[in-house]
């Protein structure tokens, strides 16, 4: 640059300078927005990714809580096929004449049932059917069957269980008399 005159020099320090601002013009006029439009962009697709993964993880849990609930409903029409359904009094005597052939019970009588809210638990979404019965058995028939019926019917409950002797005090026999509470769930209408 020494070597150079003067005018040639002040010529290339010019042309220089502008070319430097001119980088720098197109710099912050083209590239600089052009480059917070990129980052802009590159956010906005990076929030649209974590978005989609978001719902395809949503989609992935609904088939598997879709799936879930196909069980669990399998599983509650399951537990509710030994509920009280359709007409109490018919429902209640086959049953006890159904389950009764397995055991060494006399039961002549099962009272009216009535129907009316569980008295157990508040604000429960089913109601519940209350019956008697009356029979006759010996002590050890008696308990299998109080025993074999709680096993057979999770939903249901024997309460109230009074026993006393069948015979009279000059006619002793083993037999007892016997009444049992039968509380049971109804099935609602869907």
């Amino acid at each position: 640059m020494k070597r150079l005159p003067a005018a040639k020099r002040n010529q290339l320090i010019i042309v220089v300078v502008v070319t430097a601002a001119l980088i720098g013009l197109v710099y912050f006029l083209l590239i600089g927005p052009q480059k917070k439009k990129n980052e802009q962009i590159a956010s906005d697709i990076k929030a649209a990714q974590n978005d989609l993964q978001q719902k395809e993880d949503v989609i992935k849990k609904g088939e598997a809580t879709s799936s879930k609930l196909t069980d669990v409903s399998l599983q509650l029409n399951h537990a509710e096929e030994d509920l009280a359904s359709g007409d109490a009094y018919t429902w209640a005597y086959d049953l006890i004449r159904r389950f009764k052939a397995g055991y060494h019970v006399d039961i002549p009588n099962v009272s009216q049932p009535t129907v009316g809210e569980v008295d157990l638990i508040p604000n429960f979404p089913y109601k519940q059917v209350k019956f008697s019965i009356n029979g006759t058995a010996y002590y050890h028939d008696l308990g299998k069957f109080v025993a074999g019926f709680e096993n057979t019917f999770p939903h249901m409950r024997l309460v109230n269980l009074s026993i006393e002797p069948a015979g009279t005090v000059a006619n002793a026999s083993e037999e007892l008399n016997f009444r049992i509470d039968v509380i049971a769930l109804v099935k609602p209408n869907t």
